[in-house]
């Protein structure tokens, strides 16, 4: 196992880091790695990954189930194709 000594985070990096820990149960060793293998498009396992996953979910917002079924039945009617108007 390498090691490695990071200086210079900021306030904001180190806010971020911290809350990743919290809110995830884990140190902030394995907060710091998890970013690092995140941002070099790594995943977990070492793996390169093109997922993004649901860790945007806080900036973008997300569906509960009830919430995407009420979407989806409101523009049902935009899935029926009226055949007469391509004619």
């Amino acid at each position: 196992m390498n090691q490695l000594t990071v200086r210079g985070f900021d306030d904001a990096l180190s806010d971020s880091m911290r809350r990743l820990a919290t809110r995830e149960g884990i140190s902030l060793n394995e907060a710091a790695l998890k970013l690092m293998r995140k941002g070099a498009g790594l995943s977990d396992g070492g793996e390169k990954t093109d997922k993004i996953g649901n860790e945007l979910d806080e900036f973008i917002g997300s569906w509960t189930a009830e919430e995407a079924d009420a979407v989806n039945a409101a523009i049902e009617d935009f899935e029926t194709i009226d055949e007469s108007a391509w004619e």
